[in-house]
């Protein structure tokens, strides 16, 4: 749309409505980022134990790593999300798993209640309570009410699931304005937070502004990221559901009738519109951006702006080890990696990586002190067992049993060493799938007398259970179906943690260098498997020698600390949103 084609007229309530149109014609617009304008971080899920919000895995966990490292950097910073009031335990018992709800009560992890806000579903209106908790210069804003219930309830094309997005987006946007905050730029992360774009697009014209400016205005201060090359997230509604649950929150006519015609055969993709609202789009590694298969509405594929995810050191890794980085002048007092660090790393020896260890493995231990196993035991290991780890979200694509394809051959690796491999993951609900895969791996070991003492499921997967297993185990296995991981971040708090890394090249670990790890590769599975098998082998024996333990272990920090550095993350998210 070029300028001459924008019908000005004067208007009034519009958020910096002068400046708008002082901008409009430029290559972009100048975005202002202040306490008062600050970053909106739009997610449906955030995994924040110490704040009491349980979220169900990667996406949770990064949302909370990144406003804590936006507090670090002193960036003005709002994370809007939804407060769940139940959350899911798992249980295993017989190895059957089973799932057991609590209530949580935000008032118990210091939130306070602002007000309240309205959207309206079904021709109800349904009132949101608007509760905030600040941390110095960023806020944590979440919106909840008693019948919300927990993440990701029913499935991904449900009323529900629509009603809770909905929520969000109307309801948590209302809560900005109610706060008296406006958004220098609102990123959306996944589809299913859509709607917050929605809502101001639909402020702005329904307030007098003309609707291809808003559009442009509103596309112009929009970053949609993708997390997820495997569209579990992805959503599909019908226009039946709009009616009942979107449209009713729609002032502006002519909102309502570009969103209209946005549906085929009655049907509408939240990806499709996402796309279209938000000017700014980002993978979430080097090989997400790239393979990333979404096409605009004239049917262009979409470009990625490539920003690997990273992860908040402060929180994942071992106290000792982040005192390591910074007496040896290999991050700086804000966490950013020196000029100099690769020479740095020369000064880690084996001595310090087995001391690390052993401290990481009292950690564990403490953790395994009140978190028994699948089969009800308290597991306790000692300095110098080897463990081998997985801890993610159990589902297909990630492979959790791969190992386990040939039992024997696994038994003749762990024996080598009197190894020990920790499960750690959760399934999620109504994924029988998995959850029968899991079952039947539970069932094969238990054929084996030695795998049955040393392979270890443990259950109810959480942020404890995951720094407990980083720190405590010496290598990580990571073997997604190489193109299906869009980054993963559980594999880059192992790394930071001195552990050995095991993985396919894939996700974020295609960032680096193939020969930076025990890569596993193959022309089939079976190819892979028994790579796998060789280099869980290599890990035992690196541990053994100094000198391949030092080499190995520097490699991987040489080229993935870089990657890892949620500092970083952040600063190419700020250049990208905020270029001088």
């Amino acid at each position: 749309m070029m300028e001459e084609e924008f019908i000005y007229h004067p208007l009034e309530n519009i958020e910096d409505v002068d400046l708008f149109y002082e901008a409009v014609g430029r290559e972009k617009l100048t975005k202002a980022i202040s306490p008062e304008r600050p970053y909106t971080y739009w997610t449906i899920e955030l995994y924040d134990k110490n704040n009491g919000i349980r979220g169900g895995g990667g996406l949770g966990v990064l949302a909370a790593d990144t406003r804590r490292i936006a507090e670090k950097m002193n960036v003005p910073f709002v994370l809007i999300t939804p407060f769940y009031p139940r959350e899911t335990h798992q249980k295993i018992s017989n190895g059957s798993i089973s799932d057991e709800h609590t209530d949580v009560d935000y008032r118990d992890f210091g939130f306070r209640l602002i007000d309240t806000v309205n959207v309206r579903c079904c021709n109800n209106l349904c009132k949101l309570e608007v509760i905030e908790k600040q941390f110095h210069s960023t806020r944590i804003i979440a919106i909840t009410e008693p019948n919300f219930g927990e993440l990701y309830s029913d499935t991904s094309g449900s009323d529900h699931r629509l009603y809770q997005e909905v929520a969000l987006g109307f309801g948590g946007y209302a809560a900005l304005k109610l706060i008296g905050l406006k958004p220098a730029i609102m990123q959306l992360n996944e589809v299913s937070t859509f709607f917050a774009a929605l809502a101001r697009l639909d402020e702005l014209v329904h307030n007098g502004m003309d609707f291809y400016e808003a559009v442009v205005y509103t596309r112009k201060h929009t970053l949609y990221t993708n997390h997820t090359l495997v569209q579990a997230a992805e959503a599909e509604f019908s226009y039946e559901q709009f009616e009942r649950f979107v449209f009713p929150n729609v002032k502006s006519p002519a909102v309502k009738r570009w969103l209209s015609e946005k549906f085929e055969n009655g049907r509408i993709k939240l990806s499709s519109i996402t796309i279209e609202i938000a000017e700014l789009k980002s993978g979430v590694s080097k090989l997400h951006a790239r393979v990333a298969n979404y096409h605009d509405a004239a049917g262009n594929k979409v470009k990625f702006k490539p920003i690997t995810n990273g992860i908040d050191m402060n929180m994942w890794v071992l106290p000792e080890i982040m005192d390591f980085y910074h007496q040896n002048e290999i991050l700086d007092e804000k966490d950013f990696l020196t000029e100099n660090f690769i020479f740095r790393l020369e000064s880690l020896s084996a001595i310090d990586i087995r001391l690390a260890k052993q401290r990481g493995r009292k950690v564990l231990n403490e953790v395994l002190a009140h978190r028994p196993d699948h089969k009800g035991n308290i597991l306790q290991f000692g300095d110098n067992d080897f463990i081998f780890g997985f801890k993610r979200r159990f589902v297909d694509y990630k492979r959790p049993d791969l190992p386990f394809r040939d039992l024997s051959r696994l038994r003749v690796v762990l024996e080598e060493r009197n190894a020990h491999y920790i499960l750690a993951g959760r399934v999620h609900t109504g994924d029988t799938n998995m959850s029968n895969k899991l079952t039947g791996i539970l069932r094969a070991i238990e054929t084996d007398e030695y795998l049955s003492s040393h392979v270890h499921y443990l259950p109810d997967y959480d942020e404890e259970l995951a720094y407990g297993v980083s720190v405590g185990c010496n290598a990580t296995i990571n073997v997604p179906i190489v193109g299906l991981e869009a980054c993963g971040t559980s594999w880059m708090k192992d790394v930071a943690n001195w552990g050995i890394l095991i993985s396919t090249h894939d996700g974020g670990v295609a960032d680096g260098s193939i020969n930076s790890y025990l890569n596993v590769s193959g022309a089939n599975e079976d190819e892979e498997l028994s790579m796998l098998y060789q280099r869980m082998e290599e890990a035992i024996n690196a541990w053994e020698s100094d000198f391949d333990l030092e080499t190995l272990i520097r490699q991987q920090l040489a080229d993935f600390l870089p990657i890892v550095s949620g500092t970083r993350m952040l600063k190419d998210y700020l250049d990208y949103l905020f270029p001088i």
